[in-house]
């Protein structure tokens, strides 16, 4: 038996809050600890596919396998949600991706307040979308940080901080994928030294805060006039989403996979023209260095490798090609 499941301290009554895949992750590893998860929040069920039927989160499925009480409110404005959550009488909220903000009296509902698992090494990266803007700012290290919920976004005492290394293959799709364990671990290792007691705050430093914003689509068309570094690095923080793009003769044309090259001396182009077209892959001149672009994808039609491209005999991107160039946005006033 193993020394949680003898562990003399009563479990934990745990209301959990999460709503997609990396959310399940960490449900699914507090199941399988000694502690109770008395109710699930998660987010009202979305239109998904394309029929547009209304489909319940990752988490939702997982409570529903394991018959646990489910819950969605829009929000905890009213009294009567507060109410609701109030009555479980929970010893600790769990939130993890859960999409709202929780105000100051849900916070103080339970005895051991809330806690979060964010996707990064806090402060760096608060906000909705840490996974990707580490990758895409360059970050050779990113991480799990378990928190201490407070009213502010993601500024309470950080309680855990497990560290990952980002490779130089890492996609937003397969850094997700390892913070999503790498988080189900934290959390559990966490739960353990708040049962013991042994688990302490260390308030941030807000100096060093950095923020994520949330994606859109519209950011992930490529700026040529950037450099190729970049330009590569945002193709792989938004792959799988939102996807990075560019426009050709008025239509998209998404890129999955691409590698920075230096410039080459010799040749004088202006951003944004097509350099080369071959097996090993399509040439883009940019404002310092070119990009090597190696899987993209045509409208209407599946991704796919340059190589697969060049054998389907499909005309396009030949060199002398211009690609686009998001148009300057004006600040708002």
């Amino acid at each position: 038996m193993s020394a949680d499941a003898t562990h003399s301290a009563p479990p934990l009554r745990i209301v959990f809050a999460g709503t997609p895949d990396f959310a399940a992750h960490s449900l699914q590893a507090v199941l399988k600890t000694r502690h109770q998860v008395v109710a699930i929040y998660t987010q009202p069920d979305r239109p998904a596919g394309r029929g547009k039927k209304l489909t319940p989160s990752p988490v939702k499925m997982v409570a529903q396998a394991h018959q646990i009480p489910v819950y969605q409110p829009i929000n905890f404005k009213s009294d009567e949600a507060v109410a609701e959550l109030a009555d479980l009488k929970p010893d600790l909220m769990v939130v993890v991706a859960y999409g709202l903000l929780l105000p100051q009296r849900v916070l103080d509902i339970p005895r051991l307040g809330c806690i979060n698992v964010h996707g990064s090494l806090l402060p760096r990266w608060r906000g909705a979308a840490p996974i990707q803007r580490a990758l895409q700012a360059g970050d050779s290290e990113t991480g799990i940080t378990i928190m201490q919920m407070e009213a502010g976004l993601d500024t309470g005492p950080m309680l855990l901080k497990l560290p990952l290394t980002i490779t130089d293959q890492d996609t937003g799709g397969s850094l997700h994928d390892k913070l999503a364990i790498l988080g189900a671990h934290s959390l559990t290792q966490a739960l353990t030294q708040l049962s013991d007691g042994t688990l302490s705050g260390e308030v941030q430093q807000s100096d060093l805060a950095t923020y994520a914003h949330k994606l859109s689509k519209e950011e992930a068309q490529l700026n040529w006039l950037d450099h190729a570094d970049n330009l590569a690095r945002t193709v792989r923080a938004f792959n799988p989403w939102p996807v990075a793009f560019t426009v050709v003769n008025g239509e998209r044309v998404r890129i999955l996979k691409a590698i920075a090259e230096p410039a080459v001396a010799q040749i004088h182009s202006a951003p944004g023209t097509v350099i080369s077209k071959d097996r090993q892959g399509i040439i883009v001149q940019c404002g310092t260095g070119q990009l090597r672009i190696l899987e993209l994808q045509l409208p209407g039609a599946r991704a796919q490798s340059v190589n697969d491209f060049i054998n389907g005999g499909k005309a396009g991107l030949d060199a002398g090609t211009h690609l686009e160039s998001p148009e300057p946005v004006t600040p708002s006033r």
